[in-house]
């Protein structure tokens, strides 16, 4: 792969723990996630991710996840780390996911009743990105891969791909859909919430053989 060739972003997301918080970081993430949904088994309190974020070097951008938080919660949360990026997940309108003026990821919830990604993308042209998710019961990743094919061939934003992600199928998902981002949680985990350092190390590994592949095929 060239220097002038777009690398493949990487966000891990559902850090609950120091170790893997580094981990993360030494397998080659770009982007750690912090969920602090009070529903969801990878939940941590905003004072926790503040302490877990310490850990990450310049570079690796924390990523704070929301799920219907009132805008009080989310600005909060944008002051005590301002170098975050926000992440969506719920039914937040733009008005709400600009409330905080700060850069924010917005997800689409891919095969959900009336959900049109193109629509998405008009309705939130401010978003630094749209991740791509599948549709489950509830908030937030059911560990589930949706068809890739539902993807609109131009998008106007950049896409983060995720929804049932893994070692073993995101060099094939980076190669199809050409993402400016992949998104793991559940496909590098032992248990909820709890990493495993070599699928991480494998999945990092898995997205450059991606990259590398688009760029042979280029030349």
């Amino acid at each position: 792969m060239t220097a002038s060739q777009q690398r493949t972003r990487i966000k891990i997301c559902g850090f609950t723990r120091e170790a893997d918080v580094e981990d993360a970081v030494g397998a080659g993430a770009d982007a750690l996630g912090f969920n602090l949904y009070e529903r969801s088994p990878r939940h941590v309190n905003l004072a926790r991710a503040e302490a877990l974020i310490r850990l990450l070097p310049p570079f690796v951008t924390p990523v704070l996840l929301f799920v219907n938080a009132s805008r009080d919660a989310v600005r909060e949360a944008a002051a005590l780390i301002p170098h975050a990026v926000l992440q969506f997940h719920g039914d937040e309108s733009p008005a709400d996911c600009q409330a905080a003026q700060r850069p924010y990821l917005r997800a689409v919830r891919m095969g959900a009743p009336g959900v049109a990604l193109l629509d998405y993308a008009q309705r939130f042209s401010s978003a630094q990105a749209l991740l791509l998710d599948a549709y489950v019961d509830g908030f937030g990743g059911g560990g589930k891969v949706f068809d890739w094919s539902q993807i609109p061939p131009s998008v106007p934003l950049p896409v983060v791909l995720s929804g049932g992600l893994s070692p073993a199928n995101v060099t094939d998902g980076v190669v199809r859909v050409r993402p400016c981002a992949v998104d793991v949680s559940s496909g590098v985990e032992v248990s909820k919430g709890v990493k495993n350092a070599g699928l991480m190390r494998r999945f990092c590994q898995a997205v450059r053989d991606a990259d590398q592949r688009i760029a042979d095929a280029a030349t």
